[in-house]
């Protein structure tokens, strides 16, 4: 029997419907199914304090406790590394999805989209960053692990004990005392916003062999500290004047 066209719109209008729901209750479930295998596989995290401990120990120092933390780095780190850090559960997703639909427009693996807590949890469980898409998929597990274990204060002094801040310092006081020859408490807002804009990348950023590239991540690191209201124009203005060293 030939139905009229407009019955036949409306029959193949309705036919891709259930399969898509189909297709959707499927993929969910196969979401699921592998985060449930990835959460077993994957270590507890609660040993991270110790493993950072013993990463610090490996390099001769030793884990920050949130006194040893200068207000204006915690800021700093916050403002450039991950900006939603006090809210989120570890992870980003609308950073996750940007840095992917990046990557899928240029073909390649460049953007890493993660958070100070996925960021932790690649320096300590998985020596280093991967950021193939099993790699990040592992970020995320361990992350929401770890803030089930730590509080956000832990995370970020844990994260600053033990990351790598080119020249071959580990951590922040560490790396204080590298390119400022002096103890972390005693830095001024300049200094702690250059240490906090090195982990984008220590070696093209090290103050010593790229004075001026450290110099323009440090002003980047300012104005945004002014623009999230952790400092202001004028306080960001005067740091910028301030000698690298």
């Amino acid at each position: 029997m030939e139905y009229p066209a407009h019955d036949r719109r409306v029959t193949l209008g309705r036919l891709p419907g259930p399969r898509l729901r189909w297709w959707l209750a499927g993929l969910s479930l196969l979401a699921t199914g592998l985060f449930a295998v990835t959460w077993i596989v994957t270590p507890t995290t609660r040993d991270v304090l110790i493993r950072v401990a013993r990463v610090d120990s490996t390099h001769h120092t030793s884990p920050l406790s949130p006194s040893e933390v200068p207000r204006y780095l915690a800021d700093a780190v916050v403002a450039m590394e991950d900006q939603n850090f006090y809210t989120d559960h570890g992870v980003n997703l609308e950073g996750l999805l940007r840095a992917a639909g990046f990557d899928l427009i240029h073909l390649c693996e460049c953007q890493g989209g993660s958070t100070i807590t996925e960021q932790l949890a690649e320096d300590i469980y998985l020596n280093g960053s991967d950021r193939s898409i099993w790699g990040r998929w592992w970020d995320i597990v361990l992350a929401l692990k770890i803030e089930g274990h730590l509080t956000k204060t832990q995370v970020l002094d844990s994260y600053l004990s033990q990351v790598s801040l080119g020249d071959g310092a580990v951590g922040v006081t560490q790396a204080s005392v590298t390119y400022f020859h002096r103890p972390l408490a005693q830095d001024s807002l300049a200094q702690l916003a250059l240490l906090a804009g090195l982990p984008q990348g220590p070696a093209l950023l090290d103050p010593v062999t790229h004075p001026q590239a450290a110099r323009v991540r440090r002003k980047e690191v300012l104005e945004q500290m002014a623009i999230d209201g952790y400092i202001s124009k004028a306080q960001a203005q005067n740091a910028e004047r301030q000698p690298l060293r």
